[in-house]
């Protein structure tokens, strides 16, 4: 990555020592029919004004589904009350579901699409499939907030590039992301472990979990991605941009980078070497996190840092929990061990054809209030990409204290990318790897494995394709 963009990435994470948090992209997804965006053409029926901006009609009713993940979603319901006070006699309809591809393609195709989606989690519908089905959201930036500011002046710079697509803002990012391997830092103090900074440290640690009667990690079927995310980060912080890029663009054995090959070869001896909690692949991913957070079967977990808020009703008492970068496969990698992947995550989207396009984005202001900001952050302890809400102390939280700390010791060397959730990978990959940690493939079979997924987007001519540069 340039060091602009670098520096822009840092600029969206770090503006004040409160930066920091969570989530996932990734999906599944066929295409669907439709014709073009465009920011006009729902039914909105209101006159605009300094205090209803999309001219949303009076009286009319908003339907907004929520992926109802480690975030859940009453928080969007928070915001929905407070847009209902301001639009009086309209109605907010807050709806959670955790199959948004399964639940709302059809609805698309139907052309009676939702007002708002919140568009993750693993069942994400892939935005190449989508993006001229999608209203542009940059008049929700230029609106004022219910405090009378300009929105785009109350968020961390940069806040528009992880929904921006070819050139199209159509997908705000919520919540900021930080992904990293979570712990218990009483555990790990009371065994004098320290968190392993390589590959070979992860396999040392897995030996010395082994012999207290302890494994290294814990998977759930729906979440054996994460492993893919550690294995994509690391390659990436130790191949730096010639990785990133060679995934982003799709190309040809990408997946037979050296620094993929020694990542999975490491990881195939864990497995071998029966570091992983087995059962994995039939465990429902929550109830594999609890043997983590709660039973302390396994001692690591990467997630993104929403894990907190996810586990918060199964998390041992003095757990202590904390985060640190993922590993390298070296001590010299490209891009220093502190790096992180780190951007703004939780893509809502408006589409251009649902009956209230202005609702929805009426509902995306409110939650872009002070107030709808504010109980997000307390009660997720997870910043939005509304600046300046989140103290120092991180509202008591030890993970969000050390997302800080992470994020202050990167610096500059932030990156991310979008290429999984862009081509709705997540559900092929997620059989990949639920096969690869059970141990029925090894890593020349999950190198196949990944590498036929990525050759199928890419030899797909109906898939239109995005170039990245930089």
């Amino acid at each position: 990555m340039s060091e602009t963009s670098k520096i822009g990435r840092r600029s969206l994470l770090r503006g004040s020592l409160a930066a920091a948090a969570v989530l996932p992209l990734s999906g599944v997804l066929a295409s669907c029919a439709g014709s073009g965006s465009d920011n006009n053409s729902s039914q909105q029926g209101g006159a605009k004004s300094s205090d209803n901006p999309f001219g949303m009609a009076d009286k009319s009713s908003v339907d907004a589904v929520i992926f109802n993940g480690g975030y859940g979603y009453d928080y969007v319901q928070f915001a929905a009350d407070i847009a209902q006070k301001k639009q009086a006699g309209s109605t907010f309809k807050v709806s959670p579901s955790t199959q948004i591809a399964q639940q709302l393609q059809p609805r698309f195709v139907g052309g009676n699409p939702p007002d708002l989606i919140d568009n993750s989690g693993a069942n994400q519908i892939g935005f190449n499939t989508i993006l001229d089905q999608l209203a542009t959201l940059d008049d929700v930036f230029e609106a004022n907030n219910y405090e009378g500011t300009k929105i785009a002046d109350t968020l961390y710079p940069g806040a528009k590039n992880p929904g921006t697509f070819d050139g199209k803002f159509v997908a705000m990012n919520y919540v900021l992301t930080l992904y990293g391997i979570w712990y218990s830092d009483s555990l790990f103090k009371a065994n004098g472990w320290e968190p392993p900074k390589t590959y070979d440290g992860l396999l040392d640690l897995g030996a010395k979990a082994k012999a207290k009667g302890k494994y290294l990690f814990v998977w759930g079927k729906e979440a054996a991605t994460y492993y893919h995310t550690m294995a994509v980060d690391g390659a990436i912080k130790e191949g730096g941009d010639e990785v990133r890029l060679a995934l982003e663009n799709l190309k040809e054995n990408c997946w037979s980078m050296p620094q993929f090959q020694g990542i999975f070869k490491a990881m195939e001896t864990m497995v071998k070497n029966g570091y992983f909690v087995p059962g994995g692949a039939g465990t429902q991913f929550t109830a594999a996190q609890a043997k983590w957070s709660n039973d302390q079967q396994a001692i690591l977990y990467p997630s993104g840092s929403w894990i907190e808020n996810e586990m918060k009703k199964a998390t041992k008492s003095g757990f202590d929990m904390k985060g640190v970068p993922e590993p390298t496969l070296t001590e010299s990698p490209k891009l220093p061990y502190e790096s992180l992947r780190s951007a703004a995550g939780e893509p809502f989207i408006v589409p251009a054809k649902g009956k209230n396009a202005a609702g929805g984005k009426e509902l995306l202001r409110a939650m872009l209030s002070k107030d709808a900001a504010t109980n997000f952050a307390k009660t997720r302890l997870a910043p939005t990409i509304v600046k300046g809400l989140v103290p120092a102390d991180g509202f008591g939280s030890t993970a969000l204290q050390s997302q800080t700390a992470m994020l202050d010791a990167a610096g500059t060397n932030v990156f991310d990318y979008q290429v999984f959730g862009l081509y709705g990978m997540n559900t092929d990959q997620l059989v990949v790897w639920n096969s690869f940690l059970s141990g029925q493939l090894d890593a020349a079979g999950l190198t196949k494995g990944l590498q036929q997924i990525t050759d199928k987007v890419r030899n797909d001519s109906s898939v239109k394709k995005i170039p990245v540069t930089k």
